[in-house]
């Protein structure tokens, strides 16, 4: 059954709100907890889509859990893992499902998982982890649409990718950990997510040096056992209640964040106008009447994040002035913008660069979410439009957002959810 969220413009929000886990971090976690016969205790885990695809297709795999939705704990029991195949129902709703091609070459030296294609925001090929796998000695064939990789013995290899990749990085740290001898990954994704699945494995007694840099060194080792581990806070869901208390003129306070993974955003927001204050833990937002507009352009970690150029463009729409926004991440992520333009938005397409001239009131319309943190920005607008906004399709949102409703309602906003 398809929903949507009808809002009503023009709330201030005010009050605190809890972000919950990371999942970006979450999902490669999960993955990796296949690497041990031993299981793998998780805190903090988020209760959403992508999480629940991928449980889905660990059961596959013959893994058990128990999970705890209501305070984020999750313990599985990988000791009966099979190598079966992972089919194309999975990888259509998550691709992050291509995580699982590295820790079962390493642990059953083949993985079957169904090739997946591109997405809403791009094209999202998996040549660089093919190429990585086959470096540490893997071959690698397409059958009936399967991806089939298999290996006799993993050797540890010097691989250097031609481009940051975040999964293609962590998919090869996993392959690697029981590869024999040394291997180096040079330009490495240095992502919060990605240091904190190495620090995971670290726990489990992987052998990784480099964790947080452009260059991971992985010593092989034999086995790895349980552990336990706490899912990073959610640097993204944090992010998008950053520009819903400024986008609103409110005044809220995010816990469970670690601001120091969103300096460069943070230091944008602030351009704008918008008051910041932040601990070790939280951060603090108080909305200006007068926002400045703000260049951004989008690159990988430590810049600005491409999973938080929608929600600043929306931002934009209520700065006096003209920004321009340059995505360099995804050929395909300004599918909000003709979203944004039915309540009134004004915007220019330049190929990867929008130029958006803020300072316009917006009003209420339906809008079709098209991806994660496209489905976002649009419920962002929809906080400081005039009148209703009906935002439809949100199980784009639903993958990466737990309880974002409920968040919103509990911050003052009038938001709710309703058959589509």
């Amino acid at each position: 059954m398809l929903e949507k969220f009808v809002i009503e413009g023009g709330k201030k929000l005010k009050g605190s709100v809890r972000v919950s886990g990371a999942k970006n971090s979450a999902l490669p976690l999960l993955a990796a907890s296949i690497l041990s016969d031993d299981g793998l205790i998780l805190h903090n885990v988020p209760d959403v889509a992508d999480v629940r695809t991928m449980l889905k297709a660990l059961e596959l795999l013959g893994v058990k859990f128990d999970f705890d939705r209501e305070n984020g704990t999750l313990e599985i029991d990988s000791s009966n893992v099979k190598p079966v195949e992972i089919p194309y129902d999975i990888i259509r709703r998550m691709r992050a499902s291509v995580l699982l091609m590295g820790p079962l070459l390493a642990r059953f030296k083949k993985a079957y998982v169904y090739t997946p294609g591109g997405c809403a925001i791009g094209a999202r090929p998996i040549d660089l982890h093919i190429e990585a796998f086959k470096k540490l000695g893997a071959t690698y064939t397409v059958k009936e649409g399967y991806s089939v990789l298999k290996t006799r013995k993993l050797k540890g290899n010097y691989i250097c990718f031609d481009k940051v990749t975040v999964t293609g990085t962590e998919n090869v740290v996993m392959a690697s950990v029981f590869a024999q001898g040394e291997t180096i990954i040079e330009n490495a994704a240095i992502e919060p997510e990605v240091e904190d699945l190495c620090r995971c494995l670290v726990k489990m007694g992987a052998k990784i040096e480099g964790v947080g840099t452009k260059t991971l060194r992985i010593f092989g080792v034999k086995s790895l056992g349980k552990a336990e581990h706490t899912v990073i806070p959610d640097r993204i869901e944090a992010g998008t209640f950053v520009i819903a208390a400024a986008v609103t003129n409110g005044k809220i306070k995010i816990e469970n964040a670690n601001p120091y993974h969103l300096d460069a955003f943070l230091s944008k927001v602030e351009d704008a106008g918008v008051e910041i204050e932040t601990g070790d833990d939280f951060i603090k937002v108080k909305g200006v009447k007068n926002l400045k507009s703000v260049d951004i352009e989008t690159s990988p970690y430590p810049g600005f994040p491409t999973d938080l150029q929608a929600q600043f463009m929306v931002l934009m729409l209520k700065a006096e002035g003209v920004s321009r926004i340059k995505e360099n991440i995804f050929e395909n992520r300004f599918q909000h913008v003709q979203e944004l333009k039915r309540l009134g938005a004004d915007i220019l397409l330049d190929g990867n660069i929008a130029i958006v001239k803020g300072g316009k009131a917006l009003t209420g319309a339906d809008v079709m979410a098209t991806d994660l943190r496209a489905s976002a920005s649009l419920v962002l607008a929809g906080l400081f439009a005039k009148g209703e906004t009906r935002v439809h399709r949100i199980y784009h949102l639903d993958r990466g957002y737990q309880n974002f409703e409920k968040k919103l309602k509990a911050l003052g906003a009038k938001i709710k959810r309703d058959r589509d």
